[in-house]
């Protein structure tokens, strides 16, 4: 694990973690535009200009300014074999002091997912979160219909906690969402899910 000020980079057994950089836009473009059905449910509505290269030359700068002012660490999912993009896994919203926590958005591509990455980003970041960044609490949450997201934050040691009302909009539309928690040092045991 290779862990600077403004770089961060992320091994697991399959897969490099790493912020976005410039000459990721095609591959990204590519890998939103053919998963968007399989996204879109899920997320934010997309904006009219989300897969044009200056949003994405936004969302790189805004990456490295988060990672340089320690408020998010957002990384890419590649294979190491051949530096594929698979998806990307941010840990957002981190914050200092009595509070000590952050909280994790994630997504992957349809013809990547139910195949593991996304348990083995997870829990990555995670054990960062916990050892490197000094958090408590890593949060996330995710629609209540969404047994894909709920599977893999329960299997990556997340716990449920409850449901947001109008947490939010996803789609267009304010939504419900259930929260998850996973506390470093946690001896909560399994909880039951609403």
């Amino acid at each position: 694990m290779l862990i600077t000020r403004r770089k961060v980079r992320l091994e697991t057994e399959r897969m490099s973690l790493r912020p976005p950089s410039h000459a990721d836009f095609r591959a990204w473009t590519a890998l939103r535009r053919e998963s968007a059905d399989f996204l879109k449910p899920w997320e934010p509505a997309w904006a009219d200009d989300h897969l044009t290269r200056k949003a994405f030359t936004n969302r790189v700068y805004w990456a490295q300014r988060s990672i340089g002012s320690g408020s998010a660490v957002p990384l890419f999912l590649t294979l190491r074999d051949d530096e594929r993009l698979l998806g990307a896994i941010t840990l957002d919203n981190i914050r200092r002091g009595p509070a000590q926590a952050g909280t994790l958005g994630y997504w992957i591509g349809a013809a990547h997912a139910r195949q593991g990455y996304m348990r083995e980003a997870i829990e990555a970041v995670v054990h960062y979160a916990f050892q490197q960044l000094d958090l408590s609490r890593v949060e996330a949450a995710c629609l209540p219909e969404n047994a894909a997201s709920r599977g893999v934050l329960e299997k990556s040691g997340f716990k449920y906690e409850g449901v947001a009302q109008s947490y939010l909009q996803i789609n267009g539309r304010w939504r419900n969402h259930v929260l998850y928690a996973n506390l470093r040092g946690d001896r909560r045991g399994k909880t039951e899910v609403g």
